[in-house]
């Protein structure tokens, strides 16, 4: 007979993970637009005082006394990010990373993830599984769902800056709910990931009958229905991507997931501003406590924060998307309304989908058991 006390887990590797539907793209977008709405309705817990906290952060200094301490890198960190997400889920656990950018020499992705569930009431560890999967098609998700309340239903132009792997999802994402883009403009700061994400557009998505690498944002921007822009780089905004109100598309929306600087007097007074969750730019803001939040962190939507704190637009002028997919704020107002949505990514994303690739590899028998204990020691 199984001792009460018994404790075992289900691990998951990558390819398990793949096995029991990580990539399943529609799906995540559905998982996330339930998210987004249980953000609104406050159904969630993140860390921090305020409950909103994105994560908490280990860095290094630029030089140390200690021979075995790291020291300063482009990306180099790591990072804990719990959170509780209510709803269908009622799950809670904590994406955990490490982060060098140096990785990819190695042939690593630049962060690499682990994902642990845990039992609501005791606290046991109910899985364990590879993570980057989850973060990126969560990533990637989100963008569809503001796509499929915010694009133009006609939209068929889609510019892509910075050719990642966060774009390459959100790529995905953006043709599960508008499957009319058959136009792709690509620009990268190196030609050469231009290139490779043209060659993944036409791998895996023959449809798109058009793919133009662009010498600049600007060509990128003009003509597009849908910007994303997903590039991260050195603090301070004159090393953010900028677009001009000239070359954005009457009617375009604008799914910022990374750095990006617009003109102040266009965020003020013309631009349609949404957020995933407003609650995080808020926690960012009280956590850091800078003059200028966007100059330390680049996300479009902390932009937002610090016009509110200038008094130059009001909180109500920034919208949550959970609000819009809920039906209590208005979505598209007109064709030629520009709206920019910023997306902050949050762990509660990471919990969801974690938690439903989990069911299903339960449900199908993938993964490996592992034991904890049968009694604690030292209960």
């Amino acid at each position: 007979m199984t001792s009460s006390t018994a404790i075992d887990l289900l691990y998951l590797s990558e390819p398990d993970m793949i096995a029991a539907g990580v990539k399943d793209m529609p799906k995540c977008i559905d998982t996330m637009s339930e998210v987004l709405t249980l953000l609104d309705d406050g159904d969630y817990r993140m860390g921090g005082s305020d409950h909103n906290s994105h994560g908490m952060m280990i860095t290094f200094p630029d030089s140390s006394p200690f021979p075995n301490m790291p020291v300063n890198a482009p990306d180099r960190r790591f990072m804990a990010m719990p959170a509780y997400i209510g709803g269908s889920f009622d799950a809670v656990g904590v994406k955990w990373y490490g982060s060098n950018t140096k990785n990819r020499e190695q042939g690593l992705s630049r962060s690499i993830h682990v994902v642990v569930l845990n039992d609501k009431e005791t606290g046991a560890p109910k899985a364990i599984m590879a993570g980057n999967l989850i973060s990126s098609y969560r990533t990637g998700a989100v963008p569809g769902v503001g796509a499929r309340h915010l694009a133009r239903e006609d939209a068929r132009v889609l510019g892509i800056i910075g050719p990642g792997v966060m774009n390459r999802t959100a790529l995905e994402s953006f043709l599960s709910v508008r499957p009319g883009i058959d136009t792709v403009q690509i620009y990268g700061r190196r030609r050469v990931t231009a290139e490779a994400f043209a060659d993944y557009t036409r791998e895996h998505f023959p449809q798109i009958s058009t793919i133009t690498i662009a010498d600049s944002i600007e060509e990128a921007v003009r003509g597009a229905d849908i910007v994303s822009s997903a590039t991260t780089g050195a603090r301070g905004s004159q090393n953010y991507p900028y677009i001009a109100e000239e070359w954005i598309k009457p009617g375009a929306l604008l799914s910022i997931p990374a750095n990006l600087r617009l003109d102040r007097d266009f965020l003020i007074n013309r631009a349609t501003k949404v957020v995933d969750y407003i609650g995080l730019y808020e926690s960012w803001a009280a956590e850091y406590d800078v003059p200028a939040l966007h100059e330390f962190i680049g996300i479009i939507g902390t932009e937002f924060m610090d016009l509110i704190k200038e008094g130059l637009i009001a909180r109500d002028d920034v919208t949550n998307l959970g609000a819009i997919i809920k039906g209590e704020h208005p979505a598209r107002t007109s064709d030629d309304e520009i709206i920019v949505l910023s997306i902050g990514g949050m762990p509660v994303e990471d919990m969801a989908w974690g938690t439903e690739v989990y069911r299903n590899a339960v449900r199908e028998g993938i993964g490996t058991r592992l034991p904890f204990w049968d009694q604690p020691e030292l209960a």
